[in-house]
């Protein structure tokens, strides 16, 4: 079991690197309509986060999982990029792990290997792994960070939900209020069919406490100054109003192209799907698309964090339909 585990980890990283493989010498992410932000995570790969780096400086995790990569394989790259080397070599790294943890999941729910392996085949596929997650961006380390969750709550191990926060916030610092839904999401739809609802929700609130800690702290960190939740979220804020904000985020033409064909196809198995996951994700959907109105964010960002928590259930529900499509031809 294990070697297989090893084996699909090993297929789903170089399937990863091939969708990434263009940022290597193909095109240069920095300049890419869409992935832009790439210029600051290259420079948390080439130096220390610093206030100058605005709140990009604080999502460190993936850049600094790459460092490592970057320090070995600088002057042996040859024509590659030795930076988003070291980036494509980490958010494979993430991509094909959330994909192992989708597999594992996906056959517990389904009790088919084949359609659980189609779910993490069609995750991996989604436009926003190969057009984000996989060019110099740092979406891969929340997106596995999520799978994390999901495990951790379909194994019953509500203690490791603080330790996932502290990583999910180093990785991105939207990971935290979105985690937290999902969590909440999960402990209300489960409601009368579980039992100790308190120590449960003790863990999620140990969750949200350690998640917004360390937060604060790498800010704090970097910005060389106390920064506070509230300081931060206010400003964050967008001048535009809600409604604005909203509009832009589902009308962006990177929205749909990452659900124009998940959502329709994942829709349909849905009811079979665990309801605790199917409550958790879409609530936590929903929580995204209100950050996104509330600072206003562009470029397919909100459909980035909302595949990242909707993505993986979408994924699997649609494997499920294909399935059984094909056997009652």
């Amino acid at each position: 079991m294990l070697r297989k585990g090893i084996l699909l980890w090993f297929a789903f990283f170089l399937i990863c690197w091939g969708l990434g493989y263009p940022t290597l010498n193909r095109y240069d992410p920095r300049s890419a309509a869409g992935t832009s932000d790439s210029v600051d995570y290259y420079r948390l790969v080439t130096e220390r986060p610093q206030a100058s780096l605005g709140f990009r400086g604080y999502r460190v995790l993936v850049p600094y999982t790459a460092k490592p990569f970057y320090l070995l394989l600088a002057s042996r790259s040859g024509s590659w990029n030795p930076v988003f080397f070291a980036m494509l070599a980490a958010n494979a790294l993430y991509c094909s792990t959330a994909a192992c943890l989708l597999v594992s999941i996906g056959h517990q729910v389904v009790g088919d290997y084949a359609v659980a392996l189609l779910g993490a085949t069609l995750f991996l596929l989604n436009f926003t792994i190969s057009n984000s997650h996989m060019s110099g961006m740092v979406d891969s380390g929340e997106a596995c960070l999520m799978m994390g969750v999901i495990w951790a709550l379909f194994a019953n191990r509500w203690a490791a939900l603080p330790w996932l926060a502290i990583l999910g916030a180093l990785a991105k610092e939207t990971f935290v209020p979105l985690a937290l839904v999902f969590a909440l999401g999960w402990w209300w739809a489960a409601g009368g069919q579980e039992r100790l609802r308190d120590s449960r929700i003790a863990w999620i609130a140990l969750m949200a406490t350690a998640g917004v800690a360390t937060v604060s702290t790498i800010q704090s960190i970097v910005s060389q100054q106390v920064v506070w939740p509230w300081s931060f979220a206010a400003l964050m804020r967008s001048d535009r109003s809600i409604l604005s904000g909203f509009l832009r985020s589902i009308l962006d033409h990177n929205f749909w192209f990452v659900f124009l064909w998940l959502l329709p196809l994942g829709a349909f198995q849905l009811r079979r799907m665990p309801r605790p996951w199917v409550s958790a994700s879409f609530l936590s959907a929903l929580a995204a698309l209100a950050l996104g109105a509330y600072v206003d964010a562009r470029g397919g960002n909100v459909a980035r964090s909302m595949f990242n928590v909707m993505g993986p259930l979408l994924s699997l529900s649609a494997a499920s339909m294909l399935s059984n499509a094909e056997k009652d031809k």
